[in-house]
């Protein structure tokens, strides 16, 4: 009988454990860097989506933000936005030379103080398929994007961050820690992680922290139907009649469903859980090395991938959708 009451009281005590811990981790996260009006953060990808929204909320804060954009559109929608001392520029991230202008406009800007943090968000998720319907042509063309951009940013701007005591925020994904799909997007976020984790330590030493941002499903261009769907279009029909027949038409119909259904669904459409995480990277005296926002992230894809390869792929397999010539 005393052992039948062992147990409730040691799920209760470990249960005890857990919240104080949360509690201890609540409050040790709650202070704030001073002096914000003299900080400076560089964002990349502000035209929409988190970029967007983090560039707003950190100029409220009272930082000093530089908001660098695609297009002409988002940076003037920015500055109707927000207050007079956010910083609009033009950045290609595939481009040196756009990134080295930025990096110069920055440098004059922020001067001996230094640049206090760098939010690498911009990031593309076109063109993706199963991976025989691609050239290393487009693994290149999302890689100088979601990879070697944010090393060049990021490189461009390091003497200024260490100058500074600063932080590194690298945006991957729940998608660079298990891969359920095939084509570059995957690739590059697995690359973010690696890039986040070897800077982490080797900018400890100058007191610079190096954060990663690891969002589930949200509602922005990376998960919309429209893009995704007409993505999918336009590599089916640039296939070789041979492949096509290998996955028949079925399969197109499917995955296309796939995106209108399914995607549109699982995405969350509150990107403030994203935005938030991103503010305390930067804001945080002491912020947290990994964030993981949305609960498909903390829930299922994140434990998902500590499972052992042959459990995440028989997991993968009842959902995949089949192909029309199957092995006998």
């Amino acid at each position: 009988m005393s052992s039948l009451l062992v147990l409730p009281a040691m799920y209760l005590y470990l249960l005890g454990l857990v919240v104080i811990y949360y509690l201890y981790r609540w409050v040790r996260e709650l202070p704030r860097v001073p002096d914000k009006g003299n900080k400076y953060v560089y964002i990349t990808g502000c035209d929409s989506g988190f970029g967007n929204l983090l560039a707003r909320h950190l100029d409220k804060k009272g930082f000093r933000v530089i908001a660098s954009c695609f297009s002409e559109k988002g940076e003037e929608d920015l500055r109707k936005a927000c207050s007079s001392n956010l910083i609009t520029t033009h950045l290609d991230v595939r481009s040196k030379d756009s990134v080295a202008k930025v990096a110069a406009m920055i440098k004059d800007k922020v001067g001996e103080r230094g640049l206090w943090a760098v939010v690498n968000n911009a990031g593309v998720s076109v063109p993706s398929a199963p991976s025989d319907w691609l050239t290393i042509d487009d693994y290149r063309s999302m890689l100088d994007v979601n990879l070697n951009g944010v090393i060049a940013v990021t490189l461009s701007v390091l003497p200024l961050i260490k100058k500074a005591r600063g932080r590194v925020v690298n945006v991957a994904s729940v998608f660079g820690r298990i891969s359920i799909t095939g084509g570059p997007y995957t690739i590059s976020k697995y690359g973010v992680e690696a890039f986040n984790d070897s800077l982490r330590l080797n900018m400890a030493p100058f007191g610079v922290k190096v954060l990663c941002i690891e969002p589930g499903f949200f509602k922005t261009n990376v998960t919309d139907a429209t893009i995704l769907t007409n993505n999918v279009n336009m590599l089916w029909n640039r296939l070789p009649q041979e492949t096509r027949d290998d996955y028949g038409t079925e399969y197109l119909k499917k995955s296309l469903a796939v995106i209108t259904d399914k995607v549109s669904k699982m995405s969350d459409g509150d990107l403030m859980k994203v935005v938030s995480c991103m503010e305390h990277a930067v804001s945080a005296v002491r912020p947290r090395t990994r964030y993981s926002p949305g609960w498909d992230a903390k829930l299922f894809w994140l434990p998902l991938s500590y499972m052992p390869s042959c459990f995440t792929d028989y997991l993968i397999s009842l959902d995949a959708i089949p192909i029309a010539k199957k092995v006998q």
